[in-house]
């Protein structure tokens, strides 16, 4: 009787952790067919299988725990997939161009963290979306993927921190203020201070201030990053607006290289999303140029319809077209095309996420 009456009280705790934690393991898998060419001198063009047009393919972890009285502890791993390929993605261990490792193995390179909330915000360690990465990604119509990603990223000077940044410490503001929302972050390079020139290099901090109340959604970025080529200071603004029949996207950016050339960057983006059906029409616009010899600029155009088999599955396709001038030679989906010359390129994929 009595070894019965423990194990009901043993299953009852379990029960009680049970509600009070879960485990979730989720992914995309997206697989696209990729092609590119360029135009002019020494130019060429490529058709592949590639991966991440529509969704970044990804294998991850979460999981939460009820501390009780408004708190809870959670963590988060997130790996990068080639799907096409096999491989796992890329990493950068200190924020650096010297810090790049993986690609073969499956690394947490998208997100790493562990994290302590509750009604004052959340607090978040490790590896994470830099602040300065939100707007692009949020106000671009492609959610910086596949041939149609905008322009003010792919030619920015945002440099090895411009998307995610390692060994940081961030900071959430509550979500209940009213429509406004915040993110504080700050990264280390994990150099030895030596007094060197190189010791800060890879450190840096960010901030991302933003609204968002029934279709509008404001938000600012900045952000300030050292590194041994240079520091760079990065700011942008996005904004975005859903009429219903549309939603309408735009987006500034300023990167500034404080080195012994000053390089400085400044982009735009605008375009919508307009909802068809059990499908979408995605189209945007975005340049960038900087104040280098010869005023570098490249400048594109993309179209893409996204069509929603369920809510996991969808096919999906996209136009692009960059066109360069002041020495500027961007080019799509591996082609390589002659400065101050255009590039097409399309992608037609499908996506399955769970």
């Amino acid at each position: 009787m009595k070894k019965s009456l423990v194990a009901l009280a043993i299953l009852a705790a379990a029960g009680v952790a049970s509600a009070q934690s879960s485990v979730t393991l989720f992914g995309v898998v997206d697989a696209v067919i990729q092609h590119g060419s360029g135009s002019g001198v020494g130019s060429s063009s490529k058709t592949q299988l590639g991966n991440s047009g529509y969704n970044s393919s990804r294998l991850g972890f979460r999981g939460t725990e009820d501390l009780g009285g408004g708190m809870s502890a959670s963590f988060w791993l997130e790996a990068g997939v080639n799907n096409d390929n096999g491989s796992g993605a890329n990493t950068s261990t200190n924020n650096q161009a010297t810090g790049a490792t993986g690609g073969g193995g499956l690394t947490f390179n998208r997100r790493s963290t562990v994290s302590l909330a509750s009604g004052l915000g959340e607090l978040r360690l490790g590896r994470d979306y830099t602040p300065q990465f939100w707007n692009q990604t949020v106000f671009d119509p492609f959610g910086t993927n596949g041939v149609g990603t905008t322009q003010t990223l792919v030619s920015g000077l945002g440099g090895a921190t411009a998307v995610r940044a390692s060994n940081s410490i961030g900071y959430f503001l509550p979500g209940k203020l009213g429509g406004f929302y915040g993110q504080f972050q700050h990264y280390l390079g994990e150099n030895n201070q030596t007094g060197a020139a190189t010791e800060d290099d890879g450190k840096g901090s960010a901030i991302r201030l933003g609204y968002a109340n029934g279709p509008v959604n404001v938000a600012l970025a900045t952000s300030s990053t050292n590194f041994a080529t240079g520091d760079i200071k990065s700011t942008n603004l996005g904004g975005s607006w859903n009429f219903g029949v549309a939603q309408v996207m735009a987006l500034v950016t300023r990167d500034k290289v404080e080195s012994l050339a000053n390089v400085t960057g400044k982009g735009a983006l605008i375009g919508g999303l307009v909802p068809m059906g059990a499908g979408q029409i995605r189209v945007a616009y975005s340049t960038y140029k900087t104040n280098a010899a010869g005023t570098p600029k490249s400048s594109r155009i993309a179209l893409g319809y996204v069509h929603n088999l369920s809510k996991r599955t969808a096919l999906y396709t996209t136009f692009a077209r960059v066109s360069n001038s002041g020495g500027a030679a961007s080019a799509l989906n591996g082609a390589v095309t002659a400065a101050n010359a255009r590039s097409t390129g399309y992608d037609f994929g499908i996506k399955h996420s769970f």
